[in-house]
Formats: C-alpha cells, sequence, structure tokens
C-alpha cells in the first residue's frame, strides 16, 4: 500500500525560523555571514507550490536542469479552519494538525534566480513531501515545552547515515505566532499549509556546505534515498529519481523602448 499526501492543500507558505539555518545557507548560498536584520522582525514566508505536493514515499524527479539537489527538514502546521487578523492566543484553535514537510531545494537554480531579488522560482518548484500523516494538534499538547514551542526530535538521513539533528523547539516563532501573522489582513483557510522552515544542525545540505566551504556532503542524485523523522509524527523516506530534460528557454532579448 503507498500513501499518499496526507491532504492536498489549497496554499502552502514556508517560513524560515530557524536562525542557525538562516546562517548557513545565507553563507553557502551567497557568501554572507550572520542573518539579515530584517529576519527578526517577523516570521518570514514565501509562498511554495501546493500543485507539487508529494507523498511520503514517492519518487522525487531531479528538477530540469539542477546539478545540486537538497532536502530540507521540516514540520508544517495545518489550518482547520478559517481565520483572519488572528492573535496568536486564537490561532491555537484554527491549527488543526501537523505533518512533516521536505522542501526539496534545486540550489543551484535558486542561487542564480534570486540574485533577480523576487525570492525562490523553479529552485523550489518540483516537489513537496508531506505525510506520513497528519496527527491532530491535541496528540501533540504533551510536547510542548514552558514557552508554548513543541519539543520533537528531528532527525535526517541520506542513504541510511544521519546528516542532521535538532529540535523542532529551536524556532524563534511558535506555529500560533506564524499563523496569526499569516492570518494579518487576509484569511487563512482549512488545509492551508504553514512550513516551520528548515531546522538547523545538518536540516538541510546547502547549511553543512556553507559550514563547510564545500559541497560536502554531495548533492543529492538518482537512486539517494532521504529519510526524514519527527517524534510524535513519524518517518517520511522519498528515493532521488532521473528528471526531465529543461525545455530550452532564450535568453533576455534587447528590444527598442518605443511608446505608442
Amino acid at each position: 500500500m503507498r500513501l499518499r499526501p496526507p491532504l492536498q492543500p489549497p496554499s502552502v507558505r514556508d517560513f524560515v525560523t530557524f536562525e542557525e539555518h538562516v546562517e548557513g545557507v545565507r553563507r553557502s548560498i551567497d557568501g554572507i555571514t550572520g542573518v539579515p536584520d530584517a529576519w527578526h522582525d517577523a516570521p518570514t514566508f514565501y509562498f511554495a507550490n501546493p500543485c507539487a505536493v508529494i507523498g511520503p514515499s514517492d519518487p522525487v524527479p531531479v528538477p530540469p536542469g539542477c546539478q545540486a539537489l537538497d532536502f530540507e527538514l521540516e514540520v508544517a502546521a495545518v489550518i482547520g479552519r478559517e481565520g483572519r487578523d488572528l492573535t496568536p492566543e486564537q490561532a491555537r484553535d484554527h491549527i488543526i494538525g501537523y505533518t512533516i514537510y521536505n522542501d526539496w531545494s534545486a540550489r543551484d537554480l535558486q542561487s542564480r534566480e534570486m540574485q533577480v531579488g523576487l525570492g525562490p522560482c523553479k529552485g523550489k518548484d518540483a516537489a513537496t513531501t508531506l505525510g506520513p500523516y497528519l496527527v491532530t494538534a491535541d496528540e501533540l499538547e504533551s510536547y510542548r515545552d514552558g514557552d508554548g514551542f513543541l519539543r520533537l526530535a528531528l532527525t535526517a538521513e541520506i542513504n541510511g547515515e544521519v546528516v542532521g539533528r535538532d529540535l523542532l523547539s529551536n524556532m524563534s516563532w511558535t506555529f500560533e505566532e506564524m499563523t496569526a501573522y499569516a492570518s494579518r489582513g487576509t484569511h487563512v483557510r482549512p488545509g492551508d499549509v504553514l512550513g516551520s522552515g528548515t531546522c538547523g544542525n545538518g536540516g538541510c545540505l546547502a547549511e553543512l556546505w556553507g559550514i563547510r566551504g564545500r559541497q560536502d556532503p554531495a548533492p543529492l542524485k538518482p537512486g539517494d534515498t532521504v529519510a526524514i523523522t519527527v517524534e510524535g509524527i513519524g518517518t517520511i523516506s522519498n528515493t532521488v529519481v532521473p528528471g526531465a530534460e529543461p525545455v530550452a528557454i532564450p535568453r533576455a532579448r534587447r528590444r527598442p523602448r518605443t511608446r505608442p
């Protein structure tokens, strides 16, 4: 039996709430140390592709043109009730549960396209794993620490070798605070997915590349299997397979700046 994704979300917001991850990936992709000062202001997110969601054991094709495929270990909250302009206290009643989230990333494509200043495009467009289950919020209440964070152990393995370990409670914002921010001036709706962002301490390869100054471990390739385990939720395991060749698109052409 093959498990499908636990839901088909109408929208996917991926946050970046782990400071250690920001430090490592920024060093890897941009060659800059530290985190932007603006990162501290609010739990920033981008919208991911809800049509790219795959199941907990589905194969992951290499994105067209990608030479530096990476995984990202995250946990996602799932909205169960519509709300707008919520407070963090109100937001808790709008979260129905949690699932594992693997944000597959084409790091070489991401690094190039983000120089335009619009954020991730095809670098984050190919696949997002959700699963193996949607664990209801009440089932994880016993894992809350004194500050309201979920203290869940996180582990990432490539081909059976552990490459990352962290705690979900190392997030800088709670899921309730993230939900409140997502609902500011708009609606969150049932099925919306809010990713925690990638954890630190080996939650993705790019962080390790930034720390070590080289691509060690090597980028993912066909045949590699990435397994992610989150305490209280379960394990997802996806194997990389060859992908399609990119369809050629011409570079920008200079056009006359004529006016009517």
